[in-house]
């Protein structure tokens, strides 16, 4: 029994904090998890940022709410949804990813939460558990699922290297250098076959 694991931002969906930065006109937020393996540190930075600027919840949503899934992203998790369980692992935040769930036919999504004040100034953020997306596959492991995972940045590698088949999807140049031995595609048809393959073969 396969469940694939798929990373949301970049993979799914653009960066909602490059959106964001060009939204807001601060280039640092630009920097994310392809930049900064820590994410702690990333998230406390960027929120340092944020009070800086007097930016809170409502000016991303705003920025959220005008961004749309990447070209194809719908039609290939429409696709896989109809031959395997799909769960999306994200370190966004549930303040975040609820439009864009709804504009990917509401598919299932582990992801963490914002702490806001009520003014919606961004105090602080819950992880939902350590190290999630390993934490998350190893989990659905112990439970007797075989795991497929995908993603493009640092924080997806843990996931790809400890499921049953893992693939790079829109990584970056140095990520796809330092793991040579993981597959790495830019196209949802070569991702699509490649989980096929690994469906077949064990169906």
């Amino acid at each position: 029994m396969y469940i694939t694991c798929l990373d949301l931002e970049g993979v799914l969906v653009p960066e909602i904090w490059i959106a964001f930065a060009k939204e807001s006109g601060i280039p640092e937020l630009t920097r994310t998890t392809r930049d900064e393996p820590d994410y702690d540190k990333l998230m406390r930075w960027r929120l340092g940022i944020l009070k800086e600027h007097g930016l809170g919840l409502k000016e991303i949503q705003e920025t959220i709410a005008k961004i749309d899934p990447l070209p194809g992203a719908k039609e290939f998790l429409d696709e896989l949804r109809s031959i395997c369980q799909v769960i999306i692992i994200s370190d966004t935040f549930s303040q975040f990813a609820g439009p864009l769930m709804k504009k990917l036919g509401m598919p299932t999504i582990f992801c963490n939460e914002l702490e806001v004040a009520e003014d919606g100034e961004i105090t602080g953020f819950k992880m939902r558990c350590e190290q999630s997306k390993l934490t998350t596959v190893k989990a659905l492991q112990s439970i007797g699922y075989d795991t497929i995972a995908s993603g493009d940045s640092h924080n997806d590698l843990a996931m790809i290297k400890a499921s049953k088949a893992g693939f790079l999807f829109k990584s970056t140049d140095q990520i796809k250098a330092d793991n040579p031995e993981l597959e790495a595609f830019e196209e949802y048809d070569e991702l699509m076959a490649a989980i096929k393959k690994v469906l077949e073969q064990t169906a």
